[in-house]
């Protein structure tokens, strides 16, 4: 049963303000949202990269930006007062009745409810292990059993009564960006009768990144032994990095090789992870893109954070990684020599892949996929 205090809520504001997985991996708790108050209009706060996912979700009607300090892990963002007056500006301006803050296990919420507060919105619901004072209206404690994100976002939004049958991440690629991309690989080449692989090997946290030789020979083996196109993908500040990576490989696997980093507007870069066979990557935003729209994912994991709280939700994936006694270290960067990832051979990569991939690509789109996955330990 829905609280009776938000029963009324038409104005909602979903908070998750870090990164374009994060906020992928909240989508079915705003769908949770809408589809127990379907009279709500929701507006999501985001972070610039987390804005690129919002507006592909159907759910959600609007859109603030903010670039919020206390998620700013290297410390880059400039002191600036007027920013975040700005922030608070726009959001008192939304006139919300409620605001439901999502944060991941490390985070705490305390600072986007003290934003609300001050903005003046009644309800404010976030899930906090710290004293809130007044700041919340409604303090929820996820139970202490590790849960998958997902989860964690729908037990949130539970704490009100708010739920709903569907569970799928939500990522709506839009027909356009489906034509652009088809359009693009035609007009590159790209046969339609090799697997189409995209390898995406940029990743913002060091701790978390598979070796770029090691990406390259993984390229290497996956076109000598499945014949494979391999789609290199990257934001604009990767361009070094695949540039890098291409420059590597032999003449066999370079001719089969297009690169793609900071050239496709990221409908475009969802419509590309959408049509191929296979995502590589680490565990980063592309992994949960990878989900969102039912391509298969082999995920280079790294030991930093749980697989089973942050792994790909219900899509067919392999978690590649070796167990290390620093295991959920949370690390941005490695203190030691990152054998969580760099003791996974590209053979073991291309392995994974290539039993991931089955016999064709018709038959694996006719999958039922399911909640679970597999997992492969070194």
């Amino acid at each position: 049963m829905i609280e009776p205090r938000w029963r009324e809520a038409r104005r909602i504001l979903a908070v998750r303000l870090d990164n374009l997985g994060d906020v992928l991996v909240t989508t079915p708790a705003i769908h949770a949202i809408k589809a127990s108050l379907p009279g709500a209009a929701i507006t999501l706060l985001a972070s610039p990269v987390g804005t690129q996912a919002a507006r592909l979700n159907p759910d959600i009607a609007e859109v603030i930006t903010y670039e919020a300090p206390w998620m700013d892990p290297w410390s880059r963002l400039p002191q600036d007062p007027a920013r975040e007056a700005a922030a608070l500006a726009a959001v008192r301006a939304g006139a919300f009745d409620g605001a439901i803050i999502f944060t991941s296990f490390r985070q705490s919420p305390l600072p986007a409810a003290y934003l609300c507060y001050l903005a003046g919105i009644p309800l404010r619901l976030a899930a906090s292990i710290d004293g809130p004072g007044s700041l919340l209206t409604t303090r929820h404690r996820h139970p202490e059993a590790l849960m998958h994100e997902v989860e964690r976002g729908l037990d949130l939004v539970g704490a009100i009564g708010l739920g709903a049958e569907e569970r799928e991440l939500v990522l709506r690629v839009p027909e356009r960006a489906r034509a652009a991309v088809a359009a693009t690989l035609r007009d590159a080449g790209i046969a339609e009768d090799r697997p189409l692989i995209v390898i995406h090997p940029g990743c913002s946290m060091p701790a978390r990144t598979y070796p770029w030789a090691s990406f390259a020979a993984t390229a290497e083996l996956a076109v000598e032994r499945m014949g494979a196109t391999i789609a290199l993908t990257g934001a604009a500040d990767e361009r070094a990095l695949v540039a890098r990576i291409r420059d590597h490989l032999g003449p066999r696997a370079r001719a089969a090789t297009r690169t793609f980093a900071g050239d496709l507007p990221f409908p475009e870069f969802c419509a590309l992870i959408e049509r191929a066979d296979l995502t590589i990557t680490n565990n980063t935003g592309p992994m949960h893109v990878a989900a969102a729209v039912g391509t298969p994912v082999v995920a280079l994991f790294a030991l930093t954070n749980p697989p089973e709280q942050w792994g790909p939700w219900r899509v067919p994936h392999r978690l590649l990684n070796h167990d290390v006694p620093c295991r959920l270290c949370y690390s941005r960067a490695c203190p030691y020599g990152h054998e969580c990832l760099t003791l996974v051979t590209p053979e073991m990569v291309v392995a994974a892949a290539e039993d991931l991939l089955g016999s064709t690509k018709y038959e694996l789109r006719t999958t039922k996929y399911g909640p679970g996955g597999f997992v492969l330990r070194t």
